[in-house]
């Protein structure tokens, strides 16, 4: 959609953005995450108008269990960075509750120093259910947040699990938090993640000095018997405190340093371009089980085929087939 195609309000917001103005930019978000048909038409148009003006931020994930301190970690290096002059956006995913829906939607109380910065923005929103601990609609609201002039934007994750990858195809850089006692149980650290991850931190190296060190000389251990999955980087294992702000600056030295290597080797905009493309898929995929599910023959049969699975009346893979013949 061209951008002189947008009603007066949409091109309202799109200015807005470009100005750097924090309330239309959280608009376009809202606007972004609405699930009526109309909004996300509207949001289209939008994102179009300010794709142009996108892709030039730090793009950095962070994950790790529950308790690693992640907002800790996040909020001292956002501070950090904004006394180097930066601006800093944090798309701060929470927990939704699989029976209300809600989400706790706490982590400006908990950033509370980074959230109260003019530098700083920091949206919250819950992950709805979404596999891989991302809310739908963050890779949209990073591109948002690029055109707003950001020059790092910092996508936090639920937490670490099988399913909870997807940051890791959205970041430049995915980054893995641990707790210093984490090296006394490889076991207990998934395979995928540790192959993922770009950089592994040992957070809370205050607390037990030696505890960390063992962590770190452990998990360096497990990823050199990992294959890379660049050819010219080799993911490090850094020790620091967020809480008294100790090894952020390394923290973020080395993360000029991924950039740097891997802009040289061309894999930086590499990486870019098939996150781009595997992001169309998976809107492709999305937007035919919408279809699928709004298709009147569907939704006539679904609650009875549905039913009859459930009773063992009729196998999956027969229901499965006698729906998807309707888009024939």
């Amino acid at each position: 959609m061209n951008e002189t195609l947008l009603e007066a309000a949409d091109r309202a917001l799109v200015d807005g953005v470009l100005a750097r103005q924090l309330r239309p930019l959280a608009k376009t978000i809202t606007l972004i995450e609405s699930q009526r048909e109309d909004h996300q038409m509207r949001a289209q148009g939008v994102l179009e108008a300010l794709l142009p003006h996108s892709g030039g931020a730090m793009r950095v994930g962070i994950s790790g269990v529950p308790g690693v301190g992640k907002s800790t970690f996040i909020e001292a290096l956002g501070l950090y960075l904004i006394e180097q002059g930066l601006r800093v956006a944090v798309l701060a995913v929470d927990p939704s509750s699989s029976l209300s829906g809600g989400s706790i939607l706490g982590d400006k109380t908990r950033m509370e120093g980074l959230s109260q910065c003019p530098q700083a923005f920091i949206r919250p929103s819950p992950s709805a259910g979404s596999l891989g601990g991302v809310a739908e609609k963050t890779r949209e609201t990073l591109l948002v947040c690029e055109a707003a002039g950001f020059d790092v934007i910092i996508v936090e994750t639920v937490g670490v699990g099988q399913s909870e990858t997807a940051v890791a195809n959205m970041t430049d850089i995915f980054c893995l938090l641990q707790l210093p006692n984490a090296g006394d149980d490889l076991q207990g650290i998934k395979k995928g993640i540790m192959e993922l991850a770009d950089l592994v931190v040992v957070n809370k190296a205050d607390i037990d000095p030696a505890a960390t060190t063992r962590a770190q000389a452990q998990l360096k251990t497990a990823l050199h018997m990992l294959r890379p999955a660049s050819p010219n980087w080799s993911p490090p294992v850094l020790t620091l405190s967020a809480l008294k702000k100790a090894g952020i600056e390394d923290f973020w030295r080395t993360v000029c340093d991924y950039r740097t290597t891997m802009t040289r080797s061309g894999e930086f905009e590499g990486r870019r371009r098939h996150q781009a493309l595997a992001w169309m898929w998976e809107l492709i995929d999305a937007g035919l089980r919408q279809r699928f599910r709004r298709h009147p023959r569907v939704r006539a049969e679904l609650a009875a085929i549905s039913t009859a699975v459930e009773l063992g009346e009729s196998t999956p893979a027969v229901a499965a087939q006698r729906l998807l013949q309707h888009l024939n």
